[in-house]
Order: C-alpha cells, then structure tokens, then sequence
C-alpha cells in the first residue's frame, strides 16, 4: 500500500501540472482557484454545490450538463464504496447498477456529437474505468495490496485509452491534458477508497470537496473543446 501511495503521488502531482496548464488553454472558463466548501461525508447528491467561473462559459448548457453528469459519476463511485465497507450488497449493487446507468448516459452524449460508434466505444473505455474503481474498492475492503497495485494500473491504462480516443476526436483535447486530467481523477478515487475503508471521514470529506471540484475541471474542459468543434451545436 506504500508503494501504491507514493505511486499515486507523483502521478498526481504530475497530473495536475499539466491539467492545469490544458485547462489554462483550453477551457472556457477558469475554474475557481478556491475548493469549495466542504460537504458532509453523509450528504446526498444534491449537496454539491457548483464551482463559480470568472467569465460565462461558451455553452452554459452543455457545460451544466456535462458538470451533472460527472458529478454523478463520483456521487455512485462513492456510494458503492460506502457500501461495500458497511457490509450492505442491496446498496452497493444499486450503486453499481447507478455507475452503470451514468456512463450510458455519458456515452450517450459522446454519441449526440460524434456518432454511434464513438458512442459505443466511451462505454467500453468508461467500463473499463469502472471496472479498475470498483476491483480497487473491492480489494481495498480486502486489504489486498497487490491487487489494489495491479487496479491502479489498469485504470492509468484506461486513462491512456480515454485521453486518445478524446484528443483524436477531438483537436482541442491534447492527449497529454486529457491523460493529466484523468490520472488525478484516478488518485482521488485511491485516496477515498483508503480513507473510507479506514474509517477515515475526517480525511474523506476533504477528499470528496477536492474530488467533485475535479469533475468540474473536467466537464469545463470537455464543454469547452466540444463548443470550438461545434460552436452550431451547443447552447
């Protein structure tokens, strides 16, 4: 697990240099610098409060939308990840079967710009992530270090993946932002793992705040690279 940490730390110090320096030049918006206030361990979906932006964003709707969307990725990440250290298999299928639905639903607007195959192939990468999440959860309530390792790398390979099938649909997305982007992501779902495993919420709290700001970070930069490629399609 200390191996696995250090991993996670260097990655996502790396990570976040470039997904800063993407979304500087990329984005729409400049999302706020600021994290925003905390939300209780326990509070629902609707507890997450939407980071402000400095300048209105070229397609507020797609922006809103995609910021929703992800959103609710981490928001059923968690929930499966609460029930699995509570010991509740009811809850923590309804959280999977909510993963699931959510990257349809993702797909499904990859799908409105870029076509049906390209559709199909976000749900195999987004599979692919949920995948790697929920086995490092599982092994995380295992205390399986090994096989939280070899989840890690299955989900930095699936960045890869993701971070090329985006940049090569998309000219405004480089490969490298888009890979920075999803490898913080990746270290957030790490550190809420172990911390809700541990018991940890105190630690968690701050996680899920830094964690859900990300997800704006990264729907504000895929709205902004989508509304350059189809500015005649957006709102």
């Amino acid at each position: 697990m200390k191996t696995l940490t250090l991993a996670l730390a260097a990655s996502l110090a790396t990570s976040l240099a470039l997904a800063t320096a993407a979304c500087d030049a990329q984005s729409p918006t400049d999302p706020a610098a600021t994290t925003p206030a905390t939300t209780p361990a326990h509070a629902p979906a609707s507890a997450h409060a939407a980071n402000s932006t400095a300048a209105t964003p070229a397609a507020p709707k797609l922006q809103a939308d995609l910021r929703a969307l992800w959103n609710d990725h981490v928001v059923q990440t968690r929930a499966y990840a609460m029930a699995v250290n509570a010991g509740d298999s009811g809850a923590a299928a309804e959280a999977a079967d909510g993963v699931v639905a959510n990257a349809k639903t993702l797909s499904g607007a990859v799908a409105g710009f870029y076509g049906e195959a390209a559709g199909e192939r976000m749900m195999e990468l987004l599979g692919g992530h949920w995948g790697a999440v929920k086995a490092m959860t599982d092994s995380g309530h295992a205390d399986d270090a090994a096989a939280s390792q070899a989840a890690m790398t299955t989900l930095l390979a699936n960045a890869d993946e993701i971070a090329a099938f985006l940049s090569g649909a998309n000219p405004n997305l480089p490969a490298d932002a888009v890979r920075g982007l999803l490898v913080a992501h990746g270290a957030h779902h790490a550190a809420q793992i172990k911390q809700i495993m541990a018991g940890d919420m105190a630690a968690e709290v701050e996680t899920w705040a830094a964690m859900q700001a990300h997800m704006d970070v990264i729907a504000d930069a895929l709205a902004g690279a989508i509304a350059k490629q189809f500015p005649d399609k957006v709102a």
